[in-house]
This record gives C-alpha cells, structure tokens and sequence, in this order.
C-alpha cells in the first residue's frame, strides 16, 4: 500500500468490499469515510480512536458542568469532580486545572482527543504517585561525576 492511500480519508464502499485491506490499514491509521450511493457515509475507525473520543466526549460534559456551576472556585469544583486532585497541594491543583483546560481547549480545536487525555492522565498519575508517599525520601545527588564504560 502505499502512502498516499494510507493518507486517503474518504472510501467508496466498493472499494471496501474489492479491497478491504487497504480501506482497514487506512482506518487504524485516522479515520475514514466510506461513502455510499443508497445511504448517508459510514466512518470507520480504530477502537482506540473511538475510546478516545469517548474519554474526551467525557471530559467535555465535566468541564460543562465545572464552568456552569456557580459554587466555590473554579479549583474547587474541579477538586469536586475529579476527587484524585485532592492529593496535589494546592499550588498544584491550581496548575493542575490549567494545563487540563488548556489541553483540552487545544484538544477541541484540532480534533486530537490524545492531547486533553494525556495531560488529565499525567496529573491524575502524579496525584496517585503523590497519595502512595513517593518523592518524599530524600534524594542523594553525587558530588563528583562518575565514568562509566561504554556498553
């Protein structure tokens, strides 16, 4: 296949049933539409894609209901939502928000699902490093730097 069928982002849906194969590897690579002549476009795409559209679709209905909340701070009603938060100090949580809205904005405006997801999936790993008492013990940094040989 080459790369410029890989790019392609719309199918007929004869090409789906002719060549299957080269409709498929396009589809886990984005997206694509299958166009029909009896019927309104399919769009077919990788579970991943699909997942992450879902958990974004999800973001977005809890950032509705944070932003149209009338109760508390903005940090808190996200606290509220995404109780994992409470773990980060509150320097944290108030940085915490705005990268998550920042990714998610970014997320919406180019359709990349992956960007808001990952930023909520580090802070929420952060928080849980946080609550199981990682990063308290102390760090030892050597004073003199060490040769080591080449492998």
């Amino acid at each position: 296949m080459s790369t410029r069928e890989l790019s392609r982002t719309t199918f007929q849906s004869s090409e789906l049933s002719r060549g299957s194969a080269d409709v498929f590897a396009a589809a886990a690579d984005h997206p694509v539409e299958v166009t029909r002549r009896d019927g309104e476009s399919l769009v077919l795409m990788s579970g991943s894609a699909d997942r992450a559209r879902t958990a974004l679709l999800e973001l977005a209905a809890q950032l509705v209901a944070v932003s149209t909340d009338t109760e508390g701070t903005l940090v808190g009603r996200m606290v509220d939502r995404y109780p994992w938060m409470l773990a980060l100090g509150p320097v944290d949580q108030e940085a915490c928000v705005h990268d998550i809205l920042t990714a998610a904005r970014a997320s919406f405006a180019t359709n990349q699902p992956h960007l808001a997801i990952a930023e909520l999936t580090s802070w929420r790993e952060t928080a849980t490093a946080i609550a199981a008492g990682l990063g308290k013990a102390p760090v030892e940094w050597l004073d003199a730097a060490e040769k080591v040989e080449r492998p």
